[in-house]
Formats: structure tokens, sequence, C-alpha cells
């Protein structure tokens, strides 16, 4: 099956930073700041944004990998936005530059890469592993 993605797909994704996506709280660090994994979390769902809305009923994307670079600290309160773009597709693989926001500016950025999946197969393959 031929998958084509618009070139250049964007969409975001926002969340407040709280007690629960903070460093603390997440085991990634003892500061009451914005954690990076709740940061890779929140590109992550900006990249699925940009791609899955595009794909036919019964098809998803996974992620395959990701570069990621956290660059400021992020206090309780603030608002992280990512920023997702679709810069590339091989048939099934998508990479995507996606850059992290708070009210001050660039907090982080990621290189990131996406791979088309056909959700039965792949869980029924995943739940194998029970077996």
């Amino acid at each position: 099956m031929e998958f084509t993605i618009r070139p250049n797909s964007q969409a975001e994704a926002s969340e407040k930073v709280t007690d629960k996506n903070t460093a603390i709280a997440m085991g990634s660090g003892k500061s009451p700041v914005y954690a990076t994994p709740a940061m890779v979390s929140l590109m992550e769902t900006a990249a699925i944004k940009a791609i899955d809305p595009q794909l036919p009923p019964g098809y998803n994307t996974v992620g395959i990998g990701i570069k990621v670079k956290h660059l400021s600290a992020t206090p309780l309160d603030m608002t992280v936005t990512a920023k997702a773009t679709v810069i590339a597709q091989d048939r099934k693989h998508f990479d995507v530059k996606i850059e992290a926001f708070d009210e001050a500016g660039l907090i982080g950025t990621a290189e990131h890469e996406r791979f088309i999946i056909e959700s039965q197969p792949f869980l029924e393959k995943a739940k194998a592993k029970l077996k």
C-alpha cells in the first residue's frame, strides 16, 4: 500500500508543567522542573498529530528513534508546546523535526523517526510475546 503524507506536515501539542510531569515525579532528576521524559512524550504526541490523521483506518505510526536535546529548564505553571514538522518520507518511514518551547523561548529540539504500521497485526505480534 502507498502512503503519501502532505510534505512539511506540521502539528503542535501543549501541556502545563505540574507536579505530575516534573523530573522528580518522573524519576529523571531531583528538581521540580519539566522532565526530559515528559518533553519527549509531548514531542512524540506532536509528531503523531502531524502524520496519523492522514493515514487510512487501521494504520498508525510508532516511534523508532529519537535524538533529543533538552536545552533549558521550565518551572511549574509554565506551558510547554512541541511543534513537529515532517521533513522527509521514504515509503513508511518518516523523519520529523521537533522543537519545544515555553513562554520564555526554545527549551528542546529533536530529530525523530516514525514508521507506519498496520495496527492489528502489530498488536498481535506484541501479544505473541506472552506465549
